[in-house]
């Protein structure tokens, strides 16, 4: 099983989820909700971070599976 953190990123007009390391993308999608969806789950089994991208390649959010997990320390 490969480890590292998860990436969704749009590229090509398309929504995708890649895990660090790999050049290609696992999973392709056509909406960046789908696309979240299946890099939360890849997240969640793998037991790493998942970086949500916006539209021009920024991160717009980090979310750490499991939560336990996350190094920071604050509520909510």
């Amino acid at each position: 099983m490969v480890k590292g953190d998860i990436d969704t990123y749009q590229e090509d007009g398309q929504w995708k989820t890649r895990a660090e390391g790999n050049q290609q993308a696992s999973s392709t999608h056509d909406t960046k909700d789908d696309a979240q969806a299946r890099g939360r789950e890849m997240a969640a089994d793998r037991g790493v971070e998942h970086v949500i991208k916006k539209q021009d390649g920024t991160i717009g959010e980090k979310n750490t599976y499991p939560r336990s997990r996350d190094p920071r320390d604050i509520e909510g």
